[in-house]
């Protein structure tokens, strides 16, 4: 950075590729040596979604995603597709960081920040995921799972319009392998599949919350593999999910999510990516992906 020009090269063979602790140690290191701050640094130099990304990465895990769901709220509008794909894919002790990091970075709790800009049924099931009081037990129990489905059944498909409340307090309190049972059972009861009647009961933001759950629940790693998919298939790229899917889960599960998109959609990630972006944004994606593999 220093000097004429920028060398964009360099920053990327350094940025992306050392873990998030390596990248605060080095932040620590400039800030030592040369008494500046490097996301400072790198906004004076960097433009665009490269910028975007760079930043991004710069941030521990709970800082960036507290960041992104306070731009999610701010302003005009919503982006409440943002704050379906953090809260229902992040586990208990990931949402009260992100919660505790809000406070600290924004000086307002984020429930009281989602309340105000959502309401009814949609809000309540936020709500209740914010509370990050999920059972993480690896505990199954197959009677408990029979009770929950013929419930959801009874509650949607069964009767004259739905009881979401239902729907709200099994989907965002029993554990993961809980769940799958619960979905096995509600298959053999309504002859469809959880996700179908989902669709069929609900509508709007509430079953993109519910499906979204659902979807993470099942497999994280094809849940996120959909969200990149979408973020770049037909005319243009929704560029925020690109790149927020990209930076969040680089270090996470990336391995698994490029598995799974080429098992879904016949072509690779680096293949979508390479098509769908250009420059330096497009290289530093590339790198975060890990190549063709």
């Amino acid at each position: 950075m220093k000097g004429a020009g920028t060398d964009e090269a360099a920053i990327i063979e350094i940025i992306a590729h050392r873990t998030i602790a390596q990248r605060q140690l080095i932040k620590q290191a400039i800030t030592a040596s040369f008494g500046k701050e490097l996301a400072d640094e790198m906004k004076s130099e960097l433009t665009g979604h490269f910028e975007k990304v760079v930043l991004g990465l710069l941030m521990p895990a709970p800082v960036y995603d507290a960041h992104e769901l306070h731009n999610a709220i701010k302003g005009l509008g919503t982006d409440e597709a943002f704050l379906i794909e953090v809260l229902a894919s992040r586990e208990n002790q990931q949402i009260r960081e992100i919660k505790a990091t809000y406070k600290k970075e924004f000086g307002k709790d984020l429930e009281d920040d989602i309340c105000s800009d959502t309401s009814g049924m949609f809000q309540r099931v936020l709500v209740s995921l914010l509370t990050a009081n999920r059972d993480e037990s690896e505990h199954v129990d197959a009677a408990k799972a029979k009770e929950d489905a013929k419930a959801i059944f009874d509650a949607g498909e069964a009767r004259w319009g739905t009881d979401e409340v239902t729907f709200l307090t099994i989907l965002c309190t029993r554990n993961k392998r809980q769940l799958v049972k619960v979905f096995e059972e509600y298959q053999k009861i309504s002859n469809r599949d959880i996700e179908e009647s989902i669709k069929r009961e609900m509508s709007g933001n509430l079953e993109d919350v519910f499906l979204a759950i659902v979807r993470s629940i099942r497999n994280k790693p094809a849940y996120f593999a959909e969200r990149l998919y979408k973020s770049m298939k037909g005319l243009g790229t929704t560029e925020s999910i690109l790149i927020r899917v990209m930076v969040s889960r680089c270090e996470v599960d990336m391995l698994d999510i490029k598995a799974q998109f080429l098992k879904m959609y016949g072509k690779t990630l680096f293949s979508f990516i390479k098509g769908d972006c250009s420059g330096d944004y497009r290289n530093i994606l590339v790198a975060l992906c890990g190549g063709v593999n």
